[in-house]
């Protein structure tokens, strides 16, 4: 009994397997494993003496060394070896060598440096199962496998019995809602006396403006400040509520005699003296007349007016990047006077060479290729005077690009669902350079029951329920606002039907910076007072 005690303790004192490796011919250790306390300079002295020891065309598994005994057996182009002590049973260390050449397989798809490093833990842990305390278990390759991955049935019952609770759980919230979106338009219903509520028919806010108290004024500003006219033209509703208290009052009853009225004039105003029965404050707009959808431009009063004009259209990706982005740009020439006529216009712009620029068929081509001046061909002949609208065009470029760095805004759209609701989460970039005015982002949105609810947003937000698009809009976007969120609540949605996302702006800077330097008369006399109009705006700019 004592000679087995002293021998078991020898055993637990004096470990056999001391390193386990997978070594190249370069002495590069791609994973390694040790079972003693060692320091890492011994470890490396002994795997750099490993490929000088190794003897080309020898059948030996083995080699000893004054300390330790190196077990090998080639794997391709690799080593996987054994480093022991010389008391340790060499029939052991060659079974413990033939029982790692088999797990290796097993974890690694391909027998290489690459291979070995992707599933490097994966086969420390395999020998971990194989070796314990230098001294081989008694475990086969089946047994590691099992060990290594771990299965429970009891942890696979656990997660069906904790995901059938979960499921349940998201049933009963579906009925919930249901039930509370029910009763909802059963209680608007009889409040309203017949009427749904506004809310019910999905308008939410109808406001003209956008969060204004007011109604739509009429802009007969310009986008360039100088009152030209133009800039787009807002979309004037019907009607703007603004929910106020509901005080005790009595509803003003509509004047009679009147006579007949055709079309749905009175039905309308039955609605509305309805709502002002109920408490709501109703401020009415003036609906535009079919003439007056696009705002006359400012009469000039410069005896010469050239206009610098720039189209944009963007088609950017959801995910990033850039599918289109076009410019198109003119430079329009009005004249008052004939007197004045006989100019010519030198101008000088940014020297993008993406720009390509493009004369009038009557102007001088190589005397704006060398000069930059604009000039007719024959210098005798006058420009035209008195035109009407923007004046005759002199000068036309576009620009194509696909660098997202040049764009004026940039959109970012997260919807995400949630259980029942889905955020979404969207926000705007402008580089520093540019300034944008009255910018508007539309989001279509799906069909609600309800207007959307709006946790978040740096500027104003309206929702047309009638298109079922939420409109978010930014007067001025300069230093102090580059950037800019909006977060809001819906019922839950397919991402993808927050898409397209269009926008419309405007700016007084262009891509390329045209700018009138001089007017040179052709006869003599005094320089004509000029002015120069500018302006940046889109046709279309959408996210997809």
């Amino acid at each position: 009994m004592e000679v087995m005690r002293k021998k078991a303790r020898s055993r637990m004192d004096f470990p056999l397997t001391t390193i386990d490796c997978i070594i190249s011919l370069s002495s590069a250790a791609l994973v390694s494993r040790q079972f003693v306390e060692m320091s890492r300079i011994r470890i490396e002295g002994y795997l750099a003496a490993f490929p000088k020891l190794v003897g080309t065309g020898k059948q030996h598994t083995y080699v000893e060394t004054e300390n330790v005994r190196y077990v090998y057996q080639p794997i391709e182009s690799l080593y996987l070896l054994l480093v022991t002590n010389k008391q340790s049973n060499i029939l052991e260390d060659l079974e413990t060598l033939r029982l790692l050449s088999k797990l290796v397989p097993e974890y690694c798809y391909s027998l290489d440096e690459e291979g070995i490093g992707r599933t490097a833990f994966e086969l420390i842990f395999a020998f971990d199962e194989v070796i314990s305390l230098g001294h081989k278990e008694n475990v086969t390759v089946t047994q590691v496998k099992q060990y290594c991955e771990m299965e429970s049935h009891e942890e696979r019952l656990h997660k069906l019995v904790l995901q059938s609770k979960i499921n349940e759980t998201k049933d009963v919230m579906k009925r919930k809602a249901s039930e509370i979106d029910k009763s909802k338009i059963e209680k608007n219903r009889g409040e309203k006396g017949g009427f749904m509520s506004l809310q019910s028919m999905g308008s939410g806010r109808i406001d003209t403006g956008f969060g204004s108290d007011s109604g739509i004024s009429s802009t007969g500003g310009t986008g360039f400040g100088s009152g030209s006219g133009f800039g787009p033209s807002p979309d004037v509703d019907t009607f703007s509520i603004k929910s106020k208290g509901r005080p005790a009052a009595s509803a003003t009853a509509p004047p009679k005699g009147l006579g007949m009225q055709l079309g749905k004039t009175q039905k309308t105003n039955q609605f509305l003296e309805s709502l002002k029965a109920e408490g709501e404050v109703i401020v009415e707009d003036v609906r535009p007349s079919v003439g007056q959808a696009k705002p006359a431009a400012a009469p000039l009063t410069d005896p010469v007016t050239l206009t610098v004009e720039e189209k944009i259209n963007v088609t950017l990706k959801r995910d990033g990047g850039v599918s289109n982005f076009d410019v198109q740009g003119t430079l329009s020439l009005q004249i008052l006077n004939q007197e004045d006529a006989f100019i010519q216009v030198q101008i000088e712009t940014s020297g993008n060479p993406a720009i390509l620029f493009k004369t009038h068929p009557n102007m001088n081509k190589e005397l704006f290729s060398n000069e930059n001046i604009l000039g007719l061909k024959d210098p005798n002949r006058p420009f035209p005077t008195g035109q009407g609208g923007d004046g005759v065009s002199l000068l036309r470029w576009r620009m194509q690009s696909t660098d997202e760095l040049i764009l004026p805004l940039t959109i970012n759209c997260w919807p995400s669902v949630s259980g029942s609701e889905t955020y979404v989460n969207i926000e705007y970039e402008t580089p520093a350079q540019i300034d944008l005015q009255n910018v508007v982002i539309s989001v279509p949105l799906p069909a609600l029951r309800e207007a959307p609810n709006v946790q978040e947003i740096d500027g104003e937000w309206r929702y047309d329920s009638r298109n079922s698009v939420l409109e978010w809009s930014v007067v001025l976007i300069d230093n102090s606002n580059r950037s800019g969120a909006l977060e809001f609540v819906v019922p839950a949605a397919d991402p993808s039907a927050f898409f397209p996302i269009s926008a419309r702006f405007t700016a007084s800077r262009t891509f390329s910076d045209v700018k009138v330097v001089n007017i040179l008369p052709l006869k003599g006399g005094a320089t004509p007072k000029h002015s120069q109009r500018t302006l940046l705006a889109t046709e279309t700019y959408q996210v997809v």
